[in-house]
């Protein structure tokens, strides 16, 4: 099915288990991790039964179009079961992260204004507990069970109404600043990432109804929610649920359930280099990996030793759709993502929007066409028209991203915006000196700032993670700064290193530096941190 001929996220899923009843849509790994287990399939006919099951009762309860119902249920196959029902009738889901604290997810459905929360069996004691206190009404999900709703108003039938327009989730994005910002899109928007997903081709080739997907990344996350699931329904393929990241049931997983396209991000890779060798590091059926964040330092080499590709791609929650790297040459000893396409075109600017030359950093802009530059990407920010028209000025989405185009169109990233380190005049990108540090057999997670310098206006600040079983005292000072001399300019070295038990991060493993200190503390006077600019020398 093509995404010209669908409405909604539901008629996709709909036309997909009609043609083809009998194939898995959701595959439960047996939870043994040597790979001889024997998975729990699902099949598109059985979850479509749950679905208009589910669609009838929040139907009956008086759930419609125009609602929004927040779900935390984390990565479990009633996850999708939801969704599709109430996609069906054209109301809209707000997905929790299940890692955010009590005052974090009441924010999100006090803004959101959902109507009725829904949680897992297992997550209903902390959605009740965010929800105290509000006028919310509050269901659980189980799969394959019937629904049990408390009824919120008239009984409600399908419209007729549901299209490209209508909302199908709010997704909530972690901001460096303020309280995260909901992301409203549409089922256009899923779509298109989906549909692009499937025609990017090369390297990145599927087959319909032979592929299994294995993404580990949250279903609160687009990457999983909007592009691979999508994907999935639209070719009549199957998505492997797993909770989360694991690396003991990494390959004992897609090996079981027959994977074929797995997803990542930069610490997977870090994380399964590290393990030693096993007998299922080749035992697998994937044809590819598609993910953002490995480091160029360990691409070849994860490459060489698992025998598949890693594909970067880079994408936002606000875009949908992606660049990615699926063609040779890749260029994978760099961070280049690929080439703009029609549908998603690119420019690099500068501060005041003009375009820089090849070659030259600047800022990512975004848009669909000169004739429609929003099609298909969010809608706006929920209650925050100020933002949105912030984020299109000119007719181009803005991504905070700064990024490098080569003479053949090559994009490659640089670093965020805001993780540029000015220092004497130097632009010096944190995830430069970050990546040289993560490739340290030592070091098990860092990031890098900017602090304040009297004298270079900023210096480079590194907060590392030392590998479980290393002392964190100045002979692995010496080691990492021996280590940065002998492959960073002086000027990019730290300046400044923090030895920490852990770093804060995201649901989807992205570390949230603005979380590393207390606001206001100036973290060169935290305790334990090693001054050493002095050893920062050139020659």
């Amino acid at each position: 099915m093509t995404t010209a001929d669908a409405a909604s996220v539901f008629s996709v899923f709909r036309t997909t288990a009609t043609a083809t009843p009998d194939a898995p849509f959701l595959i439960l790994p047996s939870g043994r991790t040597d790979g001889t287990g024997t998975p729990v399939l699902h099949s598109y006919e059985a979850v479509l039964k749950y679905v208009r099951a589910r669609a009838d009762a929040y139907a009956a309860a008086g759930i419609g179009q125009g609602d929004r119902v927040a779900l935390l249920i984390g990565n479990r196959p009633e996850f999708f079961v939801e969704f599709l029902a109430l996609n069906a009738l054209g109301a809209g889901i707000v997905p929790l992260n299940p890692d955010l604290r009590r005052d974090e997810i009441q924010y999100v459905l006090e803004h959101s204004e959902a109507r009725l929360a829904v949680a897992a069996a297992a997550l209903e004691p902390q959605l009740r507990d965010a929800a105290d206190g509000l006028a919310l009404q509050i269901a659980t999900s189980r799969f394959g069970e019937p629904a049990h709703l408390p009824v919120l108003g008239p009984a409600r039938t399908v419209p007729s109404g549901i299209g490209h327009d209508t909302e199908c989730a709010l997704l909530y994005t972690s901001g460096t600043t303020g309280r995260p910002k909901g992301c409203v899109l549409s089922n256009l928007y899923f779509l298109e990432a989906g549909g692009s997903y499937t025609r990017h081709g090369g390297l990145a080739a599927m087959e319909p109804g032979r592929e299994r997907f294995y993404n580990p990344l949250p279903l609160f996350h687009m990457n999983h929610l909007a592009v691979t699931a999508t994907a999935a329904m639209l070719l009549g393929n199957a998505l492997v649920i797993t909770e989360r990241f694991s690396p003991s049931r990494w390959w004992g997983e897609i090996v079981e359930c027959g994977a074929t396209i797995v997803h990542y991000l930069g610490i997977v890779v870090a994380t399964l280099m590290n393990a030693p060798p096993g007998n299922l590091d080749r035992a697998h059926r994937v044809k590819f990996a598609f993910g953002a964040g490995v480091e160029p330092q360990l691409h070849g080499a994860f490459e060489d030793r698992f025998g598949f590709p890693l594909l970067e791609v880079w994408g936002m929650t606000e875009t949908g759709r992606v660049f990615i790297a699926n063609r040779e040459p890749r260029q994978i000893h760099t961070r280049a993502f690929g080439k703009a396409f029609p549908g998603f075109e690119a420019r690099v600017v500068d501060e005041h929007d003009r375009d820089v030359p090849d070659g030259t950093d600047g800022e990512l802009v975004v848009r669909y066409s000169a004739a429609t530059p929003r099609r298909a990407f969010f809608s706006g920010y929920l209650k925050n028209d100020a933002a949105t028209e912030e984020a299109w000025r000119g007719g181009w989405f803005h991504s905070g991203d700064v990024v490098r185009r080569d003479t053949d169109g090559m994009l490659y990233f640089v670093d965020r915006k805001k993780n540029i380190i000015r220092r004497s005049g130097e632009n010096i990108a944190a995830a430069e000196v970050e990546a040289v540090l993560q490739a340290h057999e030592k070091v098990a997670q860092v990031a890098v700032i900017a602090v304040p310098d009297e004298l270079r206006e900023e210096e480079v600040y590194a907060c590392v993670v030392p590998m479980p079983g290393v002392r964190a005292d100045s002979a692995l000072l010496d080691d990492l700064l021996d280590w940065c001399g002998e492959r960073l300019a002086y000027y990019k070295a730290p300046g400044w290193v923090l030895f920490l038990d852990t770093l804060p991060t995201t649901g989807t493993q992205k570390v949230q530096k603005t979380q590393i200190f207390a606001a206001g503390e100036d973290a060169r006077t935290r305790p334990g941190a090693f001054d050493v600019r002095h050893r920062k020398k050139r020659g």
